[in-house]
């Protein structure tokens, strides 16, 4: 009996997390489908898995409505062109992975031509802009859920979808190797140490990191022992270390490697986004920031339904972590906050045990969960 052939996808996963998240699905796909190829637009983890990216991911990773609207002529061209493309090719199966306000949109346009989609992440309909679960529903035949809550708040909706875990959850240690990864960076045991997470963006960089390398500068008069390690997003070294040099901030500058950073920091300063969870699942103590132009701030807070931003405190309905956003964001808050957690061993002692129960929450085998879904999605 002649073995089937392996299923022919397509994706479209943008910025950094949405290709490692692509990926580490991609890498369980390939491993129950040998021999299985991906094309459409991916980043450089999901293309080292033999991914075909006909635009990189980088090219969606827009930040903040105001910067959309300046690139909008430009996205409606990949995602029309990409579209037409698909359309004409079949794939059996269309998995957008995040970047909804792209993907959504695709997708919708791929179902009504006879393609099968599936969303990987449910969009935040839980945090804000809930009126998007009508649109989810006419774009993805199936979704796949980071979070338990997700797909009973999707059934409400008429969306088919499963909860997979986090692979994040899998994939980081429930024991962070503190001691290794100091070793690795260069750091003593004794240090103290400061992680910088600024995020991975062009305007993240531009709103977000400056800031956080002044508050550096100010902990830094206080504490001279601290050590600071920033692990720079594909793409942003040179810039970051253009900064750097310019304010004359000593600090440990990482090509990638953001969870040797987190394993090996005490306590991390970290723009909100995916890296929260990281580093709640490396139960790091964290202050979360974030800064964006304001037209696109004064949107964002008007959508918004819950008083958390940062996911580790949306996943523990508290504010088990600060946050300062926007102009709450200065350099001496967001020092004060930093050297709290420095100075508080017990508080982060109750964290840890939070994030703890979080771990273990999230922690699902998301690779095997997820290929059964979409095994079961094409019949196969």
């Amino acid at each position: 009996m002649a073995t089937a052939a392996p299923p022919r996808l397509a994706m479209v996963a943008g910025e950094a997390s949405g290709d490692l998240l692509a990926a580490h699905l991609l890498g369980a796909l390939q491993a129950r489908w040998p021999g299985l190829q991906a094309a459409g637009i991916g980043g450089p983890q999901m293309q080292a898995r033999g991914f075909e990216a006909w635009w990189p991911s980088q090219r969606l990773a827009v930040h903040g409505y105001a910067e959309a609207l300046r690139h909008f002529r430009a996205l409606s061209a990949i995602r029309s062109q990409l579209g037409t493309r698909l359309l004409a090719q079949r794939p059996e199966l269309f998995i957008g992975v995040d970047a909804p306000d792209f993907n959504l949109g695709l997708e919708a346009r791929l179902k009504a031509g006879g393609v099968r989609t599936l969303h990987f992440v449910c969009p935040s309909i839980w945090a804000w802009r809930g009126g998007r679960a009508a649109r989810i529903a006419a774009s993805a035949d199936h979704v796949l859920c980071l979070f338990p809550f997700e797909p009973e708040l999707l059934a409400r909706h008429g969306v088919p979808a499963t909860y997979v875990g986090h692979p994040l959850a899998d994939l980081i240690p429930t024991e962070p190797p503190r001691a290794a990864a100091r070793a690795a960076l260069g750091l003593a045991e004794d240090d103290p140490v400061v992680a910088l997470l600024p995020g991975s963006r062009d305007a993240e960089i531009a709103h977000i990191a400056p800031v956080f390398v002044a508050a550096a500068q100010l902990l830094l008069r206080e504490r001279p022992r601290l050590r600071f390690v920033l692990p720079a997003a594909p793409g942003q070294r040179q810039r970051l270390a253009a900064l750097l040099a310019a304010q004359g901030l000593p600090v440990l500058l990482l090509e990638g490697r953001s969870h040797e950073a987190l394993a090996a920091c005490d306590v991390t300063l970290i723009a909100s986004g995916t890296a929260t969870l990281e580093a709640a699942l490396f139960k790091r103590p964290m202050v979360v920031a974030y800064r964006m132009s304001e037209l696109s701030w004064q949107i964002m807070r008007r959508m918004n339904y819950q008083p958390w931003v940062a996911l580790p405190n949306i996943l523990c309905r508290d504010f088990v972590v600060p946050e300062l956003l926007q102009r709450a964001a200065t350099p001496p808050a967001l020092a004060r906050e930093v050297g709290r957690w420095l100075d508080e061993p017990a508080r982060v002692l109750a964290l840890q045990a939070r994030l703890a129960d979080l771990h273990t929450l999230l922690r699902r085998n998301t690779a095997a969960a997820a290929t059964d879904a979409i095994a079961t999605l094409l019949g196969r």
